[in-house]
């Protein structure tokens, strides 16, 4: 037995609000809430989950489901990159990969760009881009930004809509 939520469960527990992308309670399933309270709690990654008869859902997945009818086929990204932003235009279904592609910038990154490192020993910045587990390397440049420009190009190309935006 699939111990998920339906969307009829769904929508008669919460209310949903498809703009802001917040949660209401409508029929609590527990005694200390209230109808009409916020729903869920924000988790140290950014990302907002909802308890629902003992079980916790991300809320990302329940706004796909509440709008849409059915539970994502995978994984759902967040197109602006902030995990607590769940209106249904900020979602879309990705596959494992393409929701990597729109990750934020490690915080260790030197360059302050994706795909560009320094090679101290040749004194040069190099462009490399991963895609389809292989990487690929798109040369050596003078300075961070020329070497950044080679890998927007290459990412367009190679992510499409899924590439993030700084």
């Amino acid at each position: 037995m699939n111990s998920e939520i339906n969307q009829d469960t769904l929508k008669h527990v919460l209310d949903y609000d498809p703009n802001t992308g917040i949660f209401t309670w409508k029929n609590p399933t527990c005694v200390w809430v209230k109808p009409g309270y916020l729903a869920g709690n924000i988790l140290r990654k950014g990302y907002i989950k909802i308890q629902i008869n003992n079980k916790t859902y991300s809320a990302h997945r329940l706004a796909w489901l509440y709008v849409h009818g059915e539970w994502p086929k995978s994984q759902i990204d967040h197109i602006n990159g902030i995990r607590s932003n769940n209106s249904i235009g900020n979602l879309r279904e990705a596959s494992i990969f393409e929701n990597a592609r729109n990750r934020k910038i490690p915080h260790d990154n030197k360059s302050g760009f994706r795909g560009v490192s320094k090679l101290k020993d040749r004194n040069k910045w190099q462009a490399q881009i991963g895609f389809n587990r292989k990487h690929i390397h798109l040369g050596y440049f003078d300075t961070p930004e020329k070497a950044n420009q080679v890998y927007e190009i290459k990412a367009k190309e190679l992510f499409g809509e899924f590439i993030r935006k700084l």
